[in-house]
């Protein structure tokens, strides 16, 4: 993941992560097997570490393309969003996201669940379809607003199996997702409470630009709690498309959207949100020039 940073002047910020979080960040980022990289706290940090090595190197280069209006992450991608935003220091957002790995993991291991996208069904048909499979007794919960005709579902491995058979009745599919736990569910709660003490104990700055928070579709600049919003965000569902409206939409009005950090998707899922926006993926250094 990490080989087409390493000679860019921004991977020094591999090793302030390693000494934040104890994880050798260059040996993670270049030599770590993928099946290794699929363990929840490593995966967490390898990204969290490009995303915000990639922001450094596009502010260091000034190809940001004029001021930045506001800032949001997917899930994980909001750590690196606060410290695009100025909310946090590179040393205090690994920290936590190290602390969020460990938690999760730990929680996925207590009581296993896993994920699943339904494609092609719309947001009102897939909540009502979680809604009666849970009444019958599965333990299922809409977990991410992705796009139009894309939401991904969490839950016990039955549940995801029962969604998948009824997936048909709303128009929709249903693509496993191969994640280490039922993120963004119940599931999580365990996690949460133990965040709730990491970011408690976190420094964010009081004003920063405002970052659209994954619970409420939001934007949040100064006197706001993230540490309640960092908790929650553990067992809510990630509200992605009504935060890129909230970018694009007035009062940020933002037009033109950029995506950094490893791979395309969220450049993706912006094209299906609002079609009419600019949006470019710095997902490697040659996408900087």
């Amino acid at each position: 993941m990490g080989e087409p940073w390493r000679d860019s002047p921004s991977w020094e910020l591999a090793q302030d992560i390693s000494e934040v979080t104890g994880e050798d960040i260059e040996e993670l980022l270049l030599h770590t097997p993928g099946e290794r990289l699929r363990r929840t706290d490593l995966a967490q940090l390898a990204v969290f570490s490009l995303s915000v090595i990639a922001h450094a190197e596009a502010v260091r280069r000034d190809v940001l393309g004029g001021p930045v209006a506001a800032c949001a992450g997917h899930s994980l991608g909001e750590y690196a969003a606060l410290v695009a935003a100025g909310a946090l220091t590179v040393p205090a957002a690994a920290a936590l996201v190290a602390a969020r790995g460990r938690a999760m993991r730990e929680a996925a291991e207590a009581r296993e669940g896993t994920m699943g996208v339904l494609v092609a069904a719309p947001l009102d048909e897939v909540t009502a379809l979680t809604e009666r499979l849970r009444a019958d007794g599965f333990e299922l919960w809409v977990a991410n607003v992705n796009a139009p005709g894309q939401t991904v579902v969490s839950g016990s491995a039955d549940g995801i199996d029962r969604i998948a058979d009824q997936a048909p009745s709303i128009g929709a599919k249903l693509i496993r997702l191969q994640v280490g736990g039922a993120f963004h569910s119940p599931y999580m709660a365990p996690a949460a409470e133990t965040l709730r003490t990491a970011l408690k104990n976190t420094a964010f700055a009081p004003v920063h630009l405002p970052v659209v928070a994954n619970v409420d579709a939001e934007a949040h600049a100064a006197d706001c709690d993230w540490p309640d919003l960092g908790t929650r965000q553990l067992t809510s569902p990630v509200l992605w498309e009504q935060s890129v409206h909230t970018l694009v939409g007035p009062p940020l009005g933002c037009t033109r959207l950029v995506e950094l950090g490893p791979g395309r998707t969220l450049a993706g899922l912006v094209r299906r949100i609002t079609p009419d926006t600019e949006v470019v993926s710095l997902d490697a250094p040659g996408a900087l020039d």
